[in-house]
């Protein structure tokens, strides 16, 4: 090998700088196509809220009682109004009086009338998802997030498998043709199905995207992009979710204005390529050489004749064990190094996604104006992206993450000391702690970004945003444990983020690092980092670890 140096990947392409016009069409690409995925996960705030109800009259040929309201007016009870939404009066035979027992009640055997004030119709007022029914509505949403586990699971190995592109595309038009064909339903169960195969389309493409920015760009871009571009499209499309749903109240019309962007990503499959990473890491080195001087005529800097010598491609992507290896999930168990990173990663992500969504979702539920309290949700993330973005680089990684989510977990543990009759301050703090876990929620895909190697990138943060969705399939039900105590979820809500926060400070820190590319090239977490190296290469991986980190001077 020539010069007997090893370079890395970030050494060889340094001369393409770090934002020319490659580096800022790929950036700009990747980070709008998140916008949807943004309001997708979250629709749900709109699609499945439970409008106003009560019973409907059993003379009325108005399934939603619109002759009554107009009337009327929804608020003025009927003489077969119960004391609740689930129950009427009995009335006697002519149907316009209460029966001789006054207290007499039964269910709403004719059906409810729900108020229109806030949307023409959801799924709830649709399929009469009230009272016994109502375990359906989380149910469903939970099964947006299952759709969301599987895709979580399956998109990492398909994309290390067969690249990042024909992932991040297809699963694009997934998410797209879905929620399209969900406008269609005809009953709770045909939508419930296409809620899942929508939300295993959202989170493959969201991941897919992810990786594939990171891994064209330098750290430099890619701390921008992850913490500024791709949380930030994400964040903007939350923001427009209130705005479309206040001017189309019916769901059907809601899911397809959320659809129709989709598809204007279909023809950037010509201007995005493959990652180079993963070009080298297959071997396909005159492909990855293509892409690299694609990027240096678009950013009009010259090309080294050789950009990729032999020797690098051989010892940057693999080593003498592990050459043309093809690598699956058991590899993120292999090393003891991985397999830490991989543990912690897991119970992290459970915690945060459960309290990021919960929080989210929670939207309908606080004081106020539903609109504008999904909008002020939004706008908070987009605020806190921007505010990580600029801390990033000014503390630790772990401390970070420590700080963010220890504030939420405190600010949601307020809320018990919070008297019943101030439902403002509850939401002030409920939307004060969501600043700190909005940022954990971002900066966690940096973090597991940077902590994984290329052969298993995909994979690992496949697995972490697995873990994730459990944590969301949960929050549904800790919403709905709200009806009986308003307090609970919170409660746990905080607790989650607060054991989140003690266990991160055991990751390693990443802050200038260049991306790992082997599974020697783990890090090891910090209740190692006081023991020597002489007690560290007692492990075989600890001790391959240093030979190649003193060779490429990774750290």
């Amino acid at each position: 090998m020539s010069n007997g140096k090893i370079r890395d990947f970030d050494e060889i392409t340094s001369f393409l700088g770090d934002y020319g016009l490659f580096q800022i069409l790929i950036m700009v690409l990747l980070s709008v196509s998140t916008m949807p995925a943004g309001y997708m996960g979250v629709i749900v705030v709109f699609v499945s809220d439970t409008p106003e109800h009560y019973c409907r009259s059993p003379n009325s040929s108005s399934r939603n009682g619109t002759e009554w309201e107009q009337e009327n007016g929804f608020h003025d009870r009927g003489s077969w109004m119960g004391p609740g939404s689930c129950s009427r009066y009995k009335l006697n035979e002519n149907w316009t009086e209460k029966a001789a027992g006054f207290n007499d009640t039964e269910q709403c055997l004719d059906g409810w009338v729900f108020s229109t004030d806030k949307y023409t119709a959801t799924i709830v007022s649709e399929w009469d998802l009230v009272c016994d029914n109502a375990w359906k509505v989380p149910f469903s949403t939970s099964f947006y997030f299952v759709g969301a586990l599987i895709g979580s699971f399956i998109s990492g190995h398909l994309s290390d498998r067969f690249g990042r592109k024909p992932v991040f595309f297809f699963t694009m038009i997934l998410q797209t043709v879905t929620a399209l064909i969900q406008v269609t339903s005809v009953s709770w169960v045909m939508f419930t199905i296409l809620n899942c195969l929508r939300g295993l389309g959202q989170i493959s493409n969201f991941i897919a995207s992810l990786v594939l920015g990171s891994e064209m760009l330098s750290k430099s871009a890619r701390v921008t992009y992850i913490l500024l571009g791709h949380s930030l499209g994400f964040g903007f499309g939350y923001a427009l979710l209130p705005v479309f749903a206040y001017f189309i109240r019916g769901w059907r019309m809601l899911l397809v204005a959320a659809a129709l962007p989709g598809f204007l990503f279909i023809p950037t499959w010509c201007l995005i390529p493959e990652s180079p990473r993963w070009l080298l890491q297959k071997g396909r080195v005159e492909e990855a050489e293509l892409v690299i001087r694609k990027a240096a005529k678009w950013n009009r800097v010259p090309a080294p004749e050789v950009i990729f010598r032999a020797g690098d491609c051989l010892e940057l992507m693999q080593n003498k064990d592990e050459e043309e290896q093809t690598y699956t999930y058991m590899d993120l168990m292999r090393t003891h190094n991985i397999r830490n990173i991989t543990i912690l990663g897991v119970f992290i992500w459970i915690s945060v996604a459960m309290v990021y969504y919960g929080l989210s979702l929670n939207s309908s539920n606080l004081h106020g104006n539903i609109y504008l309290n999904c909008f002020i949700s939004a706008a908070i993330d987009i605020v806190v992206y921007v505010a990580t973005w600029l801390l990033i680089d000014r503390a630790p990684r772990p401390t970070l993450i420590f700080t963010t989510l220890m504030f939420c977990g405190i600010m949601l543990l307020v809320i018990k000391l919070v008297p019943e009759d101030m439902p403002i301050m509850v939401q002030v703090l409920a939307l004060v702690g969501k600043t700190g876990v909005s940022a954990a929620y971002c900066f966690i895909y940096l973090f597991f970004t940077e902590l994984m190697p290329t052969v298993v990138r995909n994979m690992g943060l496949g697995i972490c945003a697995t873990a994730a969705r459990i944590g969301a399939i949960i929050c549904p039900y800790l919403l709905y444990m709200g009806l009986y105590s308003k307090i609970l979820p919170y409660i746990i809500f905080g607790t989650a983020s607060i054991m989140a926060a003690a266990v991160s400070m055991l990751l390693p820190d990443t802050r200038n690092s260049k991306l790992p590319d082997l599974l020697i090239q783990t890090k090891h977490i910090r209740r190692f980092s006081c023991c020597s190296k002489e007690a560290l290469s007692t492990r075989p991986d600890a001790t391959e670890g240093f030979k190649e980190v003193n060779q490429s001077a990774i750290y």
